[in-house]
């Protein structure tokens, strides 16, 4: 019975659950039966079982069908249940993408596979090409292949054509410059990057990352191509200007034809190789033609714009703010101009205008709005009026400037509930002030350069001043006495004495010379040679010779050049003495030779060569004021007072190679500002402060750049007393509280000298009491100096330079992004270890990662 049911079960799962092949295994082929030339299809292989294996395409005629893709495997399963019996069938697909390079009848023979260890054929396939697909992707027997390895690839296979919109156009005129790739061959990478173009404002039109090629016919040959770059360029300045050749680095792929593509592909091997090509853009120029004459109130502005105004009330009360809107529309510059100007009344408080950027990079240039939103807070009752806004800007297609003007704008302001504000904060004294003022003048004349590093405090003579001066009283006696001694020391007084005795001698025969006096001439400068090396050798010129001379001065390591041509010159006067050549010629060799040789005997006795070449720089640098960097200075000063902005930049830049300086930094912020890059303005002003932070100039300058910056942020409330040492230290530069502190050590061993040695008590109490509160001064002064030289030599100050950044919270692009900061805002670096990533901290105390590329050191 047991058996009986078990048997039936068994019988019944088979009946329902069985899974039964649907039919024989097949291979198919399928393509279209007719396409065009250039036009891409699909040929499929599908075969009725997954188990499969050794999948061999036909030989397909290279002549008439390219490869484009393949073959991509896709596989299907299904499964179904009729009358209780369940049944599945499975299918594998092999997919290639052809295109049809010429016109003809073609056959594509069997393909064949192992299909559950049998081996199946598929149906060969016969396609006819006739007429001429459209040029949208697809391919001709002159565009794109894939050569063999090693072949040659020429100028005329592979290169990039570079267009600009317009050979000539004005300043700030947008042109549009076009990279386009032409390729016969399978070009799969390519790689190449504007450099920093000079005269030009540069923004980068974004294209699409996958490039969709299309055919284009050029010089009778159908070519592939793309537009691979596209930059819209406003030029800053005038003339004759280059946008440089670029190379771009592209890869090839080439096919290695004695390997079989498909034995390749299921073996693991690819059969293709990738070669380097690089492909050089050629240049173009660029004529700019000078703006006309420029209006006094010119916006800077380039293009077609229009202006709208608005008010969001014209009845209010005293107290209550209110906001004109200012709209500039168009095509143009629209990120380079200045804001319009609206001529509030008086006493009415204003604020930083809020600027909304609603354009978008296009082939014309710049398009859409700028919006400008003013915020003004009436403080009394009365009637006001508001004058017209005015925007003056150049009109590319008149060739004029052109002026929009706005409505009038009349306010009735009642009385205010808390009554007239009569008090106003200093802060906001000083914003309106500042807001109705324009940037302080460059600094004229000469400005004191230092190489990094380069200070007063910490060098040398700044320890020796401390050391002279704290040793003041045991150095009288000590002088004194070494002096009493070296009187004593007859020999050394006169080596002492011996240059200058034979610079005299020499000058006296400089003289004979000019008044052609041979032979007195070579007396008087032999007697120089012999007593100068008689007396700095301390000894006797009887007892003088050649073999002496060059022991004595090798014993005190004189280069024994120096010593041949002291000795050369001492042979050239005897020989001339006797046998006279030309006078005037022979004249000036031994003089010249003399000079020489004393020069460099002095310099090996003294054994500080260094310190001579040293004070030689030193001495360079103190005349460069009236030399050709006061001259080059000059220049580029010249070229900021007649507006020329663009050249006074690469001026001042040109002579801060030389080094720092605070004044040719803030002149430099100037230039910026006066060309609305207020990210560089803000960057120079904060260099040129680092170095002097007590100049008044800079601070307001710095204060009415940043005024300009789209972020606003409100730094962390610090100890008070911090801020008191900040102010402090910040009144003066490094080298300035070094002097005070000098001063305050003389002046401390003054009153000193007073406590000890005056009578009266009162004036000895004045000189300990004075001393001691002089020398507190002193400890100080080097505290702040020390303070003010971290901050130079520690640099962690950065300005943000790209439009818009966004603070990661890893140094990844894949971080959470924390918030957005803009252009020209100051952060402070707290990490640099990451490559290519800074971890920053702003003001208010929000901190993240940023790229390294996005923001600039101070």
């Amino acid at each position: 019975m047991r058996k009986n049911m078990i048997a039936g079960v068994i019988i019944f799962l088979i009946s329902h659950f069985s899974f039964l092949p649907l039919a024989a295994q097949t291979l198919t082929a399928n393509a279209p039966q007719q396409v065009a030339v250039n036009q891409q299809f699909r040929l499929t292989y599908t075969v009725n079982t997954q188990d499969v294996k050794g999948f061999r395409i036909g030989q397909i005629p290279s002549e008439a069908f390219e490869v484009l893709m393949g073959p991509s495997t896709s596989t299907q399963s299904s499964f179904s249940m009729v009358n209780g019996r369940t049944s599945q069938s499975s299918t594998v697909t092999y997919t290639y993408i052809l295109c049809a390079l010429k016109n003809g009848t073609f056959t594509i023979p069997a393909a064949t596979i192992t299909a559950d260890g049998k081996q199946i054929s598929s149906n060969a396939l016969k396609i006819q090409v006739s007429g001429t697909a459209q040029a949208n992707g697809g391919r001709s027997s002159q565009q794109t292949e894939t050569r063999a390895a090693g072949s040659r690839i020429s100028g005329s296979d592979l290169f990039i054509r570079v267009s600009a919109s317009k050979k000539r156009v004005v300043e700030q005129e947008p042109v549009l410059l076009t990279y386009k790739v032409y390729t016969l061959v399978s070009l799969t990478q390519l790689e190449g990057k504007m450099p920093d173009l000079k005269g030009f404002h540069t923004q980068e039109i974004p294209l699409p990352q996958e490039k969709s090629f299309k055919i284009e016919q050029f010089n009778g040959r159908n070519y592939k191509t793309v537009t691979w770059s596209q930059y819209v360029m406003f030029p800053q300045m005038s003339g004759k200007l280059q946008v440089p050749p670029i190379t771009f680095n592209g890869v090839v792929v080439q096919q290695n034809r004695n390997i079989d593509p498909f034995e390749a592909f299921f073996n693991g091997g690819s059969g293709y190789v990738e070669v380097k090509k690089q492909i050089q853009a050629p240049g173009v120029k660029i004529e700019v033609d000078p703006l006309p004459t420029r209006p006094a109130n010119f916006s800077g502005g380039v293009g077609k714009f229009t202006m709208k105004t608005e008010i969001d009330k014209t009845s209010l009360k005293a107290n209550d703010p209110f906001t004109v809107k200012v709209t500039i529309s168009g095509t143009g510059n629209l990120k380079l101009m200045k804001q319009p100007v609206v001529n509030f009344p008086k006493d009415f408080d204003t604020y930083d205008a809020k600027t909304t950027d609603k354009s978008r990079l296009t082939m014309s240039g710049l398009e859409g709005s700028m919006v400008y939103e003013f915020l003004a807070v009436p403080r009394h009752q009365g009637q006001y009026t508001i004058p017209p806004v005015e925007f003056v800007y150049y009109d590319t297609q008149a060739k004029q400037y052109k002026t929009l003007t706005s409505e009038e704008y009349h306010l009735d302001v009642a009385k205010g509930e808390g009554g007239e504000s009569q008090v106003q904060t200093f802060s906001d004294q000083e914003d309106i002030q500042m807001l109705g003022s324009d940037i302080r003048h460059i600094k004229l004349g000469g400005a004191s350069i230092k190489a990094d590093g380069d200070y007063y405090f910490g060098s040398g003579r700044y320890l020796w001043t401390i050391v002279i001066l704290l040793s003041f009283f045991m150095m009288l006696f000590l002088v004194f006495r070494k002096r009493a001694i070296e009187n004593a020391d007859l020999g050394k007084v006169r080596g002492k004495k011996a240059n200058k005795i034979a610079t005299k001698r020499l000058k006296k025969a400089a003289k004979l010379m000019k008044d052609n006096k041979p032979g007195e001439f070579y007396d008087e400068a032999l007697r120089g040679l012999w007593g100068y090396v008689g007396d700095k050798l301390n000894i006797p010129v009887e007892q003088l010779s050649r073999e002496n001379i060059s022991e004595r001065l090798s014993a005190y390591q004189v280069d024994g050049d120096a010593v041949n041509q002291f000795l050369s010159a001492i042979d050239e006067c005897e020989f001339e003495r006797y046998a006279p050549g030309d006078p005037k010629g022979n004249m000036n060799k031994v003089y010249q030779t003399a000079m020489t040789a004393i020069e460099k005997i002095e310099e090996g006795m003294n054994r500080k060569p260094k310190k001579g070449v040293a004070t030689a720089v030193l001495l360079l640098l103190m005349l460069m004021p009236s030399s050709a960097f006061a001259l080059s200075k000059a220049e580029a000063d010249s070229s900021y007072v007649n507006e020329n902005y663009q050249q006074a930049i690469q001026q001042y830049e040109q002579l801060l190679k030389v080094g720092p300086s605070a004044e040719l930094y803030y002149n430099l912020g100037n230039s910026y500002y006066r060309m609305e890059n207020i990210t560089r303005a803000v960057l120079n002003y904060e260099r040129a402060l680092l170095l002097s932070p007590g100049d008044e100039d800079i601070r307001f300058n710095l204060q009415l750049a940043r005024s300009k910056t789209v972020d606003k942020i409100v730094p962390q409330s610090e100890f008070f007393l911090t801020t008191w040492y900040r102010s402090v230290v910040n009144m003066l530069s490094v080298d300035g509280w070094a002097y005070v502190a000098v001063f305050c050590l003389m002046c401390a061993i003054c009153l000193m000298l007073v406590y000890l040695f005056c009578s009266p008590v009162w004036l000895r109490k004045i000189g300990f009491f004075g001393g001691l509160l002089l020398l507190v001064g002193f400890v100080m002064g080097n505290v702040f100096a020390w303070h003010q030289k971290q901050m130079i030599d520690h640099r962690d100050g950065a300005i943000i330079m790209e439009s818009a950044v966004t603070v990661k919270s890893t140094p990844a692009q894949n971080g959470t992004d924390l918030f957005i900061l803009h252009e020209g805002t100051k952060v402070t670096v707290i990490d640099d270890t990451m490559d290519g990533w800074r971890e920053v901290r702003v003001p208010d105390g929000k901190q993240g990662w940023v790229e390294t590329s996005q923001i600039e050191v101070i």
